[in-house]
Formats: structure tokens, C-alpha cells, sequence
């Protein structure tokens, strides 16, 4: 049996009286009583500390070396089974080989000192991953917890926060449940870009909030981020402020968006984007969302549409492709409209999208150039010639097909490393 013990958030420091191997970081093995005989095991790279579990154990297995029943204890941070060692262990040993004793997770204690529910918060963590995730969580939800780790610290956070424009303010926790040594600091992201925090190891959670939106107004029934999509995507025309009609249509748009595929974590741009009705939809899914658009009318009317849809756009206003220089890498990039310059844009687009590009267009003249531009930035080239007719009624009761103008929507998509070109 392995014994997991969740220490700190206010818990007193635990006695381990009768274990024969102790294993855990450096702060908790200092911090609890342990037995004098008992092997410790100090958490660096997880895969030794793993294996020298599983020896200690197998020394009393039948066919081992005998003696004394050998029992392990893992010390951890709070409740090891949020974003913590349960799931390792299990994976290794067998969920049933366990027995988890957590403390109060880190998450719920920080919003506690913030004085706000959870229940409707996301929570990323950062703690041995790339902070990109956590930033674009951050820049599309209202309400997120940010576990933080070396190199994925407050400082960092707040500086990519600060760099993409978003307009949060951080609640930088630290040292929770050390008593006189915790601290709450309320801050702009480039503040906390600025500060000088102590080491990762004494705990940092940052609640990044839009303080206007932080207290969801209903009572909950489904804990995690409400998404806007509520039960519908690929909208009407109708749900989106637009000029002359000068918006994605809903059935090109619902191909457009399985084709980007939107998701929490992610950053999608929508470049030309007039009436915002793509990024809209893509924040309204998850993503963080740029719009970029040369008129500023259209900028204002994208931003009037995200706020009208309950949702986080990032809108600049510039001319593609000077306008991207400065925006972080997208996941995927949407391309819209025309224009001397598409070819400029795609391409630009192309060499930076991590996952995928996708453009629509009307005229039939573009189509080799800009699949020509996806497969040379090395994207699996790939496009379909959509062509819609909508039940229109007519007077007498009766209906008729009218037909909307044909659209190309071409995609890219980046082969995964690795894979055969």
C-alpha cells in the first residue's frame, strides 16, 4: 500500500510513524516528522523516485527478500489528486495499491482568500508545461486559476498577459497556508511582469480575473468555465451586426470552423475579419480570438458583436500582413475576403499557424495561388467549392430554392512532427 499525504494550505504538518520509505520534495520531507529508519526519497525527475518505490516494494513481494511488511508514504501538496501525483502513481502501481489522504487543494484556498466562488472557474496549470496554454485560458475566460511553476511564474505570465493586450488584473497568491509568510497581491499583468517573487517552490496561484465578470450571476449546476456557444454554433447572419451583408455566411462559416477547430487553450487570428462573426464563434468555443481588420469601423463592429455574444475578441486595426508582425503565433488562422494582398496574407499566416489555415474566397482566379501559398509554407493543402440554397417562402404558401453565391474555402493543415510528408 502507498499512502499519499497532502500537506500545506493551512494542514498542520503530518507524523509518519511506521513508514519504511518516504518520498516527496525536498520542502515537504523537511517539513514532517518522519520515522528515523525510513528511506527517503527526494523528488527530482519523477521516473527514479517511481522506480525506487516499486523496488522497495517488490522487496517484500513473494519471491523478494522478506522481512518486515514494507509501507511507502508520498508527501505532496494538497490534494495530490488535482493536478498532482495520484495519477502517476496509479498509471504505475494500480489505482487500488492507493491510499490518498488530501488536504484542501491550493486552488480552493486562493480563491477563498479572494473571497469569490469557484465553481465556475478554469484551472491550467503550468507547473512543468508551457505557460502558451495557460496565457490563451487566461485572454478567453473571465475567471482562471493559474498553477504556477519555475519558469512559469507570475513574472512570466503577467509579461505574455501584458503582451497580448488583455485587460485582467492578477490575484498573485503566495506561500499558501504558511501563516504569517502568505500573501495575497492584487495587480495589472505588467506589474506583476515587474515584480521580483520569491521561488517557485513556495507556492504560487494567480487568479486571473475580469473583475466585471468574475461573479457568475447565476447558481450553478455544472462546475468549469461556461462557454458561450450555449446550444448552438455556425450562427445566423441575423446574431451578428454586419454591413451590406458583408458577413461569413453561417453554412460556410460552420465548415470554416470545423476546419480551424477551436478549442480552450488555443489562439485563433481572424484576419480580415468585418464583422467578427468567425472570431466571435471562435471565442464563443473556447479560444482566445484576434480579429484584424484595416477598418476601424469593422474593428468597432467585431467588438461590438463579441461583447453582444458575452465573449473575449482582441481586435487590432492594421493592414495584413504588417498587422500580424506583432501578434503571438496563432494555432490556427483564418483568412477572409480578398484583396491584391490575400496571397501576402496567407502566406503570412501559414508560416506561423501551428495547426492549421483556413480562407475563404469567391473568386475562382485565386484558388492556385493561395493553395500554392499553404503547400509552400508546408501545409497539406486541401479546399472545397461550397455552393447553398436556402428554402425561401413564396406567396401561396409555397417555397422556393434561393441561391446563395458560390464560395471556395481552402485549408492547410500541418502534418505532425514526425509524420510522412
Amino acid at each position: 500500500m502507498i499512502t499519499v499525504l497532502g500537506m500545506g494550505t493551512g494542514a498542520p504538518p503530518p507524523v509518519v510513524t511506521d513508514a519504511t520509505l518516504v518520498a516527496g520534495a525536498r520542502r515537504h520531507l523537511a517539513a514532517a516528522a518522519l520515522p528515523e529508519g525510513a528511506e527517503r526519497v527526494t523528488l527530482g525527475p519523477l521516473a527514479p523516485a517511481l522506480d525506487a518505490i516499486e523496488a522497495h516494494l517488490r522487496a517484500q513481494a513473494p519471491g523478494g527478500a522478506g522481512g518486515a511488511p514494507r509501507r511507502v508514504v508520498f508527501l505532496a501538496s494538497g490534494d495530490p489528486g488535482f493536478f498532482g501525483i495520484v495519477r502517476a502513481l496509479a498509471e504505475r502501481f494500480g489505482s487500488g495499491a492507493l491510499d490518498v489522504r488530501p488536504s484542501v487543494p491550493a486552488v480552493a484556498v486562493a480563491f477563498a482568500r479572494a473571497g469569490l466562488p469557484w465553481d465556475d472557474a478554469a484551472v491550467v496549470s503550468a507547473h512543468g508545461r508551457g505557460l502558451r496554454t495557460a496565457v490563451n485560458v487566461c485572454r478567453a475566460n473571465p475567471k482562471t486559476a493559474v498553477l504556477t511553476g519555475p519558469g512559469a511564474g507570475p513574472a512570466e505570465l503577467g509579461a505574455a498577459l501584458a503582451a497580448a493586450g488583455a485587460r485582467r488584473t492578477l490575484l498573485v497568491t503566495t506561500a499558501l497556508g504558511a501563516g504569517a509568510r502568505e500573501r495575497l497581491t492584487r495587480m495589472t499583468p505588467a506589474e506583476a511582469a515587474e515584480a521580483a517573487w520569491p521561488p517557485a517552490e513556495t507556492g504560487h496561484v494567480v487568479l486571473c480575473l475580469d473583475e466585471t465578470r468574475a461573479l457568475a450571476p447565476a447558481q450553478r449546476t455544472l462546475a468549469g468555465p461556461r462557454t458561450a456557444a450555449g446550444p448552438g454554433w455556425a450562427l445566423p447572419e441575423t446574431a451578428f451586426a454586419h454591413r451590406d451583408s458583408m458577413v461569413t455566411k453561417s453554412e460556410v462559416r460552420a465548415l470554416v470552423l470545423a476546419r480551424l477547430g477551436p478549442r480552450w487553450g488555443e489562439l485563433v487570428w481572424d484576419v480580415g475579419t468585418g464583422s467578427g462573426s468567425v472570431a466571435v464563434e471562435c471565442a464563443r468555443l473556447g479560444a482566445a480570438a484576434v480579429a484584424v481588420d484595416r477598418d476601424p469601423l469593422a474593428v468597432e463592429r467585431c467588438l461590438a458583436n463579441a461583447a453582444a455574444h458575452g465573449v473575449d475578441v482582441q481586435a487590432v486595426t492594421g493592414a495584413a500582413p504588417g498587422a500580424l508582425e506583432r501578434l503571438p503565433d496563432p494555432d490556427a488562422a483564418f483568412v477572409g475576403g480578398g484583396g491584391s494582398d490575400l496571397t501576402a496574407v496567407v502566406a503570412a499566416c501559414a508560416r506561423r499557424a501551428r495547426r492549421a489555415v483556413v480562407v475563404t474566397l469567391a473568386a475562382v482566379d485565386r484558388v492556385p495561388r493561395v493553395r500554392a501559398a499553404l503547400a509552400e509554407a508546408g501545409l497539406a493543402a486541401e479546399g472545397v467549392q461550397l455552393s447553398a440554397a436556402r428554402l425561401t417562402p413564396l406567396p401561396g404558401g409555397v417555397t422556393r430554392l434561393a441561391a446563395a453565391n458560390p464560395v471556395f474555402v481552402l485549408w492547410g493543415t500541418r502534418p505532425p512532427e514526425g509524420a510522412p510528408q
